[in-house]
């Protein structure tokens, strides 16, 4: 019974000990196997998971207290004065346009972009951040189809695909600036904010010697006001959709006849279209597409025209 008394007493300290001792809690966790094992390296980035619907399809919007966000393992991790939003856009039909968001009203003063003029022209925007020969085939479209394209990447297409990103360039498409490794940048400080696209323009330049066209687009559409200030304050204009749908998971690739019967009801003036470009149904697609397109009117537009840069 003593024995027990003693062994039971010593458990507690011990937990007292790691409670108020934070350096002894390394060493209680190794002799209980319960530490933590390290993230592994990043490998494939993540895809984007967007849900371009009203309703109860919308993102739902992370709630984070200003507490949590201080104490996150990130060290540039702070709360925002505005909330992070996730940009969504209702899927409308019969070429009628979309209206932004109501929450997100403030978007264009803060130079947002998600809609072009209400005339026959459609914006192909593209994010990119890895080549699964899918990107390669998108690119051999439309260059047959002679249309212009907005590709937003990642510095982990310059590693390993430096030559596709010349192409992109050398083939008079937009390469613009998806940030360098694709985090949520609502958690970001704005000196944090604004390394993330320097990163990603110095890959560029290291590459090319050229300068990234200075498009934005924030990681699963998430951004705050804050975000879209700074993002103006380093000569960016932020690109966002007014039209998506779920092509990113490449192991649940839309049924391609589906996917072209439901991009074609929901094109509209001044579409500004999102699509991955990893996607093997859009790489199947993308021609057909561009075909009806012409056939209805529609011209292709650059971001250039549709930020009026030109």
């Amino acid at each position: 019974m003593d024995f027990m008394r003693i062994t039971l007493a010593a458990i507690l300290a011990a937990g007292c000990i790691a409670q108020t001792h934070p350096a002894a809690t390394g060493f209680f966790a190794d002799l209980f196997g319960n530490r933590e094992t390290p993230e592994c390296a990043e490998t494939e980035p993540e895809c984007e998971d967007i849900t371009p619907k009203r309703g109860r399809h919308a993102p739902k919007r992370e709630k984070k207290t200003e507490k949590a966000a201080q104490t996150s393992a990130d060290p540039d991790a702070v709360p925002c004065s505005s909330a992070g939003m996730s940009w969504y856009c209702a899927h409308e039909k019969d070429g009628k346009r979309p209206s932004v968001p109501p929450e997100m009203a403030w978007l264009t003063e803060h130079g947002g972009h998600y809609l072009g003029e209400d005339e026959r022209v459609i914006y192909l925007t593209f994010d990119a951040g890895y080549e699964n020969g899918n990107v390669e085939k998108i690119l051999d479209t439309l260059k047959a189809e002679d249309v212009p394209g907005a590709f937003f990447i990642l510095d982990n297409l310059i590693k390993r695909n430096p030559d596709l990103v010349k192409r992109m360039r050398d083939e008079g498409h937009l390469v613009c600036n998806h940030t360098a490794k694709h985090p949520d940048m609502t958690k970001k400080t704005q000196d944090a904010f604004e390394n993330e696209l320097r990163a990603m323009e110095d890959a560029y330049r290291g590459l090319t010697g050229e300068e990234i066209a200075k498009y934005y687009r924030p990681p699963e559409g998430k951004f705050s006001r804050e975000n879209l200030d700074w993002a103006q304050g380093m000569g960016y204009e932020t690109v966002l959709w007014s039209y998506a749908y779920a092509d990113w998971d490449n192991d649940r690739q839309p049924d391609p006849a589906s996917a072209i019967d439901k991009v074609m009801a929901g094109t509209h003036n001044g579409e500004v279209i999102l699509l991955h470009p990893t996607s093997a149904t859009n790489a199947e697609i993308l021609p057909e597409l561009i075909r009806q397109w012409k056939e209805m009117g529609y011209r292709f537009g650059t971001l250039d025209e549709l930020c009026g840069k030109l």
